[in-house]
């Protein structure tokens, strides 16, 4: 019996215009009260090797250019935004994005035509209808097309996404899948002396992919998915809406348990068979673990490095961005995996190769 193969043909990615990270380490330091946590922040600031971080909120403060989407505005220390003030932002801001990653896909008229599912993951805003109804709307899509929203999944959501759309494909060969992965992290910020909570902050930026998955021979044939939970960590990284936006506790114990579970599990002896490694950049500290754990020679996460360092972490938007860079340069046979992570403590992979 023959079985279709779902390929990812290809990925455009795009990011805010605003580049954040430096006002960002300046406003944080500036928010502790404490000398002690001051030199700490500073240190792990030299330690993250992010040099770029977006967002859709403006750093400049400067005369004439105040408003909601300004970084000092929206920001402000004894007054930071209740959770419906961020939602507003999410919905005027996200489509702009979208747009920008969907335009870049550079569709032509028949695979824009051919598309007959959209596929959304977001976990850091909501609304409806959303934004799968926004790009059945900006390209001219079918008012019958398949739409499914993927939310509230982390920095992990994408692989998920991947995997359904592969599961569509095979059951529907005709099909044509068009994902969205889409993030505005710096919505939720939060005024607080808890250096563990601001040092996750350090990290996360805004972003979004779109990639189109379909039969058509061409990019990374999609060929198996496997999801591995870590006992006795659920509560290492959560994420949980509240009156001042969306809550995160990302633990620092999390490099040290996913280096763990990854040395002890099964891809620890596939490994050698895997020439290109598309791992999620959730920090320095997330890299330095998959790397260790898995024994990986020097320069395999050279991609998930770049991306960390130019963009920081867009959550589920994120691998795509490594995916990309990678499909750039692979050649035909290699065999790849992608690796993402998010609550539970989860770690969700994708075993794929050239063609």
């Amino acid at each position: 019996m023959h079985t279709t193969t779902a390929y990812l043909n290809r990925v455009a990615t795009a990011v805010p215009e605003h580049d954040v990270h430096d006002a960002f380490v300046v406003f944080a330091d500036q928010m502790l009260a404490g000398p002690r946590l001051r030199t700490v922040f500073r240190r792990m600031v030299s330690r993250a090797d992010i040099a770029h971080r977006y967002s859709f909120l403006d750093p400049e403060k400067s005369a004439g250019r105040f408003s909601s989407h300004t970084a000092h505005e929206f920001y402000r220390p004894g007054n930071f935004p209740a959770t419906a003030r961020r939602m507003e932002l999410f919905e005027q801001c996200a489509p702009l994005l979208m747009r920008k990653a969907v335009d870049r896909l550079d569709l032509n008229e028949k695979e824009r035509s051919g598309i007959t599912h959209v596929l959304v993951t977001c976990c850091t805003g909501l609304y409806a209808p959303g934004l799968d109804f926004e790009i059945v709307d900006h390209l001219g899509l079918s008012p019958g097309v398949e739409r499914t929203m993927v939310g509230f999944m982390g920095c992990s959501a994408a692989i998920n996404a991947l995997r359904m759309a592969r599961h569509i494909v095979r059951s529907e060969p005709e099909a044509a899948v068009l994902m969205l992965n889409l993030e505005l992290c710096t919505l939720h910020f939060q005024e607080t002396q808890e250096l563990e909570q601001v040092l996750s902050f350090l990290v996360f930026a805004d972003g979004a992919a779109a990639s189109l998955i379909t039969a058509r021979e061409h990019g990374f044939a999609l060929d198996s998915f496997k999801a591995v939970t870590v006992p006795g960590t659920r509560g290492l990284i959560t994420w949980k809406i509240r009156g001042l936006g969306f809550d995160m506790l990302l633990s620092g114990q999390v490099p040290a348990e996913l280096g763990r579970a990854l040395h002890q599990g099964e891809l620890m002896a596939e490994r050698d068979g895997i020439d290109l490694w598309a791992v999620h950049p959730g920090g320095r500290s997330i890299l330095d673990a998959v790397e260790n754990g898995l024994e990986l020679p020097a320069g395999a996460l050279a991609e998930s490095r770049e991306v960390l360092s130019r963009f920081g972490n867009m959550s589920s938007a994120t691998v795509m961005f490594v995916l990309q860079r990678m499909m750039q340069q692979a050649h035909p046979g290699q065999r790849g995996c992608a690796m993402s992570f998010g609550p539970g403590l989860t770690a969700e992979t994708m075993r794929f190769h050239v063609v």
